[in-house]
């Protein structure tokens, strides 16, 4: 089943534009392979308001957000995961609003060795949040109320956030509409990242607002076809192990040969996550260590 992916989206940079009765977003001027068009700010509420995922450290954004709430105040700062697109941005406006940053906790130590992957998303090291919320916590504000949603998989410590009043589920990089998410081990786990796809699902969510791109208006089919997708995936790994094994190169070379070779770097670290959870499983055997040089081969 092919994910029907959404990429027409209609915004200017440094604008707050007004997406829903209670949503503005503002992008940052930060697109590239990994984060599309950048990263959407949200603003939710009107008068005294949450931001959800300030951005990256760009002056020019955050000047663009805070430029756009003059008149209100901002009591509530929400970030989704500490990748640097998503968090460095908060401390600057905590400084400048002195609202607190609510998020499920600082990067997991394993992110102290993250791959090569990290020089495309990143990690925010430093962030520490000055709430920390569990799955099911809630916060409320002046006229909305955000669930914490954890989502693990992507990153540890993703959470999406619900908006009760809007039956809306800000998606973070779980689930975007433009694109599949990488999910690169270390910090990323495929066996989180299908249970969390799950996990949301079966939920009842009207709308998805994911920090990258525009809206998913139908999640319940999009994200079957995500996890489709993923299953996808894994078979066609089984299916090139079958005569015999293979290296994660061999995999991707056949597996993402209609993908730009720029962007097989990125796939590689997908079918690790992959290639980790079928050995946790029994299904393949990993030919040494479980890397990304090793040598693959299925159980039998």
């Amino acid at each position: 089943m092919p994910v029907p992916f959404v990429r027409a989206m209609d915004f200017a940079y440094g604008v707050a534009a007004t997406v829903s009765p209670l949503i503005r977003r503002v992008v940052a001027r930060n697109g590239g392979a990994f984060t599309f068009h950048g990263t959407g700010t949200y603003i939710v509420g009107r008068g005294k308001v949450a931001i959800i995922d300030a951005g990256p450290p760009l002056a020019d954004h955050v000047e663009a957000v805070l430029g756009a709430l003059a008149g209100e105040t901002v009591t509530h700062q929400f970030v989704t995961h500490t990748h640097a697109d998503h968090s460095p941005a908060s401390v600057r406006v905590r400084e400048l609003t002195g609202a607190p940053v609510h998020g499920f906790g600082g990067p997991p130590v394993a992110q102290g060795d993250a791959p090569a992957m990290a020089m495309e998303e990143s990690i925010d090291v430093a962030f520490r949040p000055d709430v920390v919320l569990a799955d099911g916590d809630v916060v409320t504000g002046e006229g909305w109320t955000l669930a914490a949603v954890h989502t693990p998989g992507h990153m540890a410590n993703h959470l999406c956030f619900a908006l009760r009043e809007e039956d809306a589920l800000f998606s973070g990089d779980h689930v975007m509409g433009w694109s599949t998410t990488v999910i690169a081990p270390p910090e990323g786990d495929m066996t989180s990242y299908m249970a969390s796809l799950d996990k949301v699902m079966r939920r009842e969510d009207r709308v998805l607002w994911p920090t990258h791109g525009p809206p998913v208006r139908d999640p319940k089919p999009f994200v079957h076809a995500l996890i489709e997708h993923r299953r996808g995936r894994e078979s066609q790994i089984l299916a090139g192990l079958a005569d015999g094994p293979r290296t994660i190169r061999d995999m991707v070379a056949v597996m993402y040969a209609d993908v730009d070779r720029g962007l097989h770097a990125a796939a590689g670290y997908s079918v690790l996550s992959h290639l980790i959870d079928l050995v946790k499983r029994g299904t393949v055997i990993a030919e040494g260590e479980v890397g990304l040089a090793s040598r693959y081969r299925r159980a039998p």
